[in-house]
């Protein structure tokens, strides 16, 4: 990601934005924000979000399912990009393959003005960037030290050979308004001649409202340069010819 890959291992980059209301939501909204990028985005779809809440009661867990409020996705006609819209967020998605950031960062920011346009959202609650990486490898016993500088420990003590796993750790900046959740765990491989491994790196504006609606394009550029070195710093050089 620092370094210009030939095989980048992103299968997906992502930048979502949740808004501070200026106004009461309006579905209208999405109509309006429709015929701003139907010429790029002209495929739509309707996302119904489904979650449960726990809540306790004369002493007892009950779970009650919830049905979230519509989402709205438009996908380019290759399938390679979509943008989602729903109450007081927007979320641009390029799948693989990723160009680069200066073609994804003008996506990302292209299409936050027009819901800007339509919204008039008052600010930000929360900002996310993140990529997901895929990193195949073939399939033999391998060390983990050879590849990844971010993997599980064992301890001395207990077997050294390990199987499946997944590790999460997060990481604050910029005096705790901002944060990375890095994640990486083995997957299932597509391949039965690969070992994959799964790299996710999620930076995320965690205080609502530090940075400004006009502030979007400097936040996106910090936080892409800090999933950068985070990138670089969790592989090897060894990691590093896979992709090029």
């Amino acid at each position: 990601m620092t370094l210009k890959y030939k095989n980048p291992p992103i299968v997906e980059a992502l930048s979502e934005f949740q808004f501070i209301p200026g106004q009461p939501w309006d579905f209208t909204v999405h109509g309006l924000f429709y015929e701003k990028i139907n010429t790029e985005f002209p495929d739509k779809q309707q996302q119904m979000g489904i979650g449960i809440r726990v809540k306790q009661e004369a002493g007892a867990i009950q779970h009650e399912v919830l049905q979230s409020p519509d989402r709205m996705q438009f996908h380019r006609k290759d399938k390679t990009a979509l943008v989602q819209v729903g109450p007081d967020m927007l979320v641009v998605n390029h799948l693989k393959p990723y160009p680069t950031w200066e073609v994804f960062k003008p996506l990302v920011l292209g299409n936050l003005n027009k819901y800007h346009e339509v919204a008039k959202p008052k600010g930000f609650k929360r900002l996310v960037l993140r990529y997901i990486n895929k990193i195949d490898i073939p399939k033999k016993p391998i060390e983990m030290t050879d590849y990844f500088s971010y993997y599980p420990y064992i301890p001395d003590k207990l077997p050294q050979t390990h199987g499946a796993f997944l590790i999460r750790t997060e990481i604050p900046y910029e005096e705790n308004r901002d944060s990375i959740l890095l994640t990486f765990s083995s997957i299932i491989p597509e391949k039965p001649e690969m070992l994959s491994f799964l790299l996710d790196l999620n930076y995320v504006m965690v205080i609502p409202e530090k940075v400004a609606i006009d502030q979007a394009d400097k936040w996106l550029e910090q936080a892409h340069a800090i999933i950068e070195n985070n990138f670089e710093a969790c592989i090897t050089d060894k990691c590093r010819k896979l992709f090029e």
